[in-house]
C-alpha cells in the first residue's frame, strides 16, 4: 500500500512539475512574441544580436514578470549609475538598491543597447559578428554584467531553446509592435499587450474598454476595428473579450488541419470565430451550416 502511494505522489508531483513547466514557456513565448520586433530594431540600430537582447529581457526580467519590470518597466537589471531618470528601489546584491526605471519597455530596451554601446568595458563585443551569440554570452558575464556565475550559460541555453539565435539574421521587423511597444499609457491607464495569431494582432479586452477607447489606444479607426470584429461601433465589449485589429482570416493556421474544435457549454459560432481569428461567415460556410443553425454542445467544427 504505501509503495502504491508513493508511486502516485510521484506522477501527481511529475504531473504538477510539467503544468509549471508549461505555463512558465508559454510566459517566455508571449514575452518573445511581444518584444522580438523591438530587439532587432535594436539589432539593426545598435548592432547587438537580437538573440542576447531577448534572452537578457527573459532571464533578467523573468519573462516580464519581475518586480522591476512592473514597477519600473526594467527588463534588464541596470542601476542606477549614472541615471538622473526616475528611480525603484530593490533588493539585489545589497539590499534597497537602486534602479532605472522607465516609462515604457521601449525605453528600457533602447538604454539597454545605450549601456551596452557606451561602456567601455563591452567595446570588444562589438567586434563579433552579431550571428555569434555564444561569444556575446560569454563577453558579457567576463565583462561583469552579472555576478551569476551560470550567467553566459543560462542565455545560450534560453537561445537555443526558443531559437532565438533565428532573430539575429532577420532583415526586417514588425513596425506596429515595435510603434506599440514605445508608449506605456495613455491617460494614465497601461497599455494593452498585443499578440499575434493567425497573420494578425489582438488583445483582450478589459472592464471598461470600447471600441472608441481601443482605437485611441492602438491607432486605428474604431469604426474599422469593430468592422473586423464583425460588430456595431457601439456595442458594449465585455472583460475577457478578444478583439482584432485587422480584418479576419478565412481560415485557421495551417497546423489546425485536420482538427475539429468541439463545441463547448457557452460558445457560439461567434465567440469560437473569435478565438481562432476566422470571419463569420467563413465559419459556417466550410462546415455547411446556414447562420440560422443552432450549435450545441459536442458539435464537432472544422476550422480550415
Amino acid at each position: 500500500m504505501k509503495k502504491l502511494l508513493l508511486i502516485i505522489l510521484t506522477i501527481c508531483c511529475s504531473m504538477f512539475t510539467a503544468s509549471a513547466q508549461t505555463r512558465w514557456n508559454q510566459q517566455y513565448q508571449q514575452y518573445i512574441d511581444q518584444y522580438k520586433d523591438i530587439a532587432i530594431e535594436q539589432m539593426q540600430r545598435w548592432k547587438i544580436p537580437a538573440s542576447i537582447t531577448l534572452a537578457q529581457g527573459l532571464f533578467e526580467s523573468g519573462a516580464g514578470k519581475s518586480e522591476l519590470a512592473v514597477k519600473g518597466n526594467n527588463h534588464f537589471g541596470i542601476k542606477c549609475n549614472g541615471w538622473d531618470g526616475r528611480k525603484v528601489y530593490h533588493d539585489d546584491d545589497a539590499r534597497n538598491e537602486c534602479f532605472r526605471a522607465y516609462s515604457s519597455a521601449y525605453e528600457s530596451y533602447e538604454d539597454h543597447s545605450r549601456f551596452l554601446a557606451n561602456g567601455r568595458r563591452y567595446a570588444s563585443l562589438f567586434q563579433l559578428k552579431t550571428t555569434d551569440y555564444k561569444g556575446w554570452a560569454k563577453g558579457l558575464k567576463a565583462a561583469g554584467y552579472a555576478t551569476n556565475p551560470q550567467y553566459a550559460q543560462k542565455l545560450i541555453d534560453i537561445i537555443q531553446l526558443y531559437k532565438l539565435y533565428e532573430y539575429d539574421t532577420a532583415k526586417g521587423y514588425d513596425k506596429f509592435m515595435a510603434q506599440h511597444a514605445k508608449d506605456h499609457t495613455t491617460n494614465g491607464a497601461a497599455l494593452h499587450p498585443i499578440k499575434i495569431f493567425n497573420k494578425n494582432y489582438y488583445l483582450i479586452a478589459r472592464r471598461g474598454d470600447t471600441f472608441k477607447s481601443i482605437g485611441d489606444e492602438v491607432g486605428i479607426s474604431y469604426k474599422k476595428i469593430a468592422k473586423y470584429n464583425e460588430r456595431d461601433k457601439h456595442d458594449p465589449l465585455t472583460e475577457g473579450e478578444i478583439i482584432w485589429l485587422k480584418k479576419k482570416q478565412t481560415k485557421a493556421p495551417k497546423d489546425y488541419k485536420g482538427r475539429l474544435h468541439y463545441v463547448r457549454q457557452g460558445e457560439s459560432m461567434y465567440s469560437i470565430a473569435q478565438k481562432y481569428g476566422i470571419r463569420l461567415k467563413n465559419l459556417y460556410k466550410m462546415n455547411k451550416l446556414s447562420p440560422d443553425y443552432d450549435i450545441r454542445v459536442g458539435d464537432g467544427l472544422r476550422l480550415r
